[in-house]
């Protein structure tokens, strides 16, 4: 039983440096533009590049420890390549609009003052049954007694009930 470690392909690059961080980067915004534009209702209150961060930082430093061909360091400049990217959207949602726009997708109307609003609904996929669901969740027993329901940013639903009902 040999225990020696080869010490050189374990932390030197076994591939470019500039295409790691190419791969990375491009990686990121096809998976995080599919996140944002497909799987909104999906997601539930974690966010589109929390949830992105997560399973692809996971998948990279994976690679790395499984001993797929990639060295640690292959894998810690990906992994820091992809937070870098996720940390970026962050602050410059927090500082721009028009990149907080992009990156949080806005609030859609689905009911106003009891009458559905179709478009939205069949947009989203919502059915009647699921909104008939939404609304027993938030004690409201028909949707006649909301003045608006929404479908949040992060893939939840919000109800608000007409005064006095």
């Amino acid at each position: 039983m040999d225990l020696s470690v080869d010490w050189k392909s374990l932390l030197t690059f076994s591939i470019s440096p500039v295409e790691i961080v190419i791969r990375g980067t491009l990686m990121y915004w096809f998976l995080f533009l599919m996140f944002r534009f497909v799987a909104r209702r999906d997601i539930g209150s974690l966010g589109i590049a929390d949830l992105l961060i997560v399973v692809i930082v996971a998948d990279a430093a994976q690679n790395g420890m499984a001993g797929k061909g990639n060295s640690i360091t292959d894998a810690a400049l990906l992994v820091a390549t992809l937070i870098a990217w996720n940390r970026l959207l962050d602050l410059g949602a927090w500082r721009f609009e028009i990149i907080r726009r992009f990156v949080n997708p806005r609030r859609v109307l689905l009911i106003h003052h009891g009458r559905k609003i179709p478009d939205n609904l069949e947009r989203h996929a919502i059915t009647d049954d699921e909104l008939a669901s939404q609304l027993r969740e938030n004690g409201v027993q028909s949707y006649k007694e909301v003045k608006e329901m929404y479908l949040e940013p992060d893939g939840k639903i919000s109800v608000i009930r007409e005064q006095g009902r």
